[in-house]
């Protein structure tokens, strides 16, 4: 029996970065969908709901930290794991992130060789 690929949705307005995350995740076989505004990532969760989103927190429409919380009021989304992607390390930030609805937190510049195993961490956990 053939495993079900893992869908995440990463929520993230900068292209390129749209771009490198989608090849590395999908080269280890997840499927990938993308969301460069607050309402394109409600779009593509109620066409099909992901396992997991990485979720920019800086956005232009409206902040990570704002979105995660919208997402998570709804009850058949409380369950989705949110990873927050950020360069925003100052002390508190982590925190305020998972204050947000937040399950994890990985910090930009993203580091591609270990991206996988932190997904897979914030999956089982």
């Amino acid at each position: 029996m053939t495993k079900k690929p893992v869908r995440i949705l990463y929520v993230e307005d900068n292209f390129e970065n749209r771009v490198l995350i989608r090849r590395v995740l999908e080269s280890e076989g997840y499927t990938m969908t993308e969301a460069s505004t607050a309402e394109k990532a409600f779009e593509e969760i109620e066409k099909d709901i992901p396992d997991l989103i990485l979720m920019d927190i800086n956005m232009p429409d409206m902040d990570g930290y704002t979105l995660t919380a919208k997402i998570k009021e709804k009850q058949e989304h409380k369950d989705i794991p949110v990873i927050a992607v950020t360069a925003n390390v100052m002390r508190g930030d982590k925190e305020r992130a998972l204050k947000a609805g937040c399950d994890g937190y990985i910090q930009k510049p993203i580091d591609i060789d270990i991206l996988t195993e932190q997904i897979e961490r914030f999956r089982k956990s």
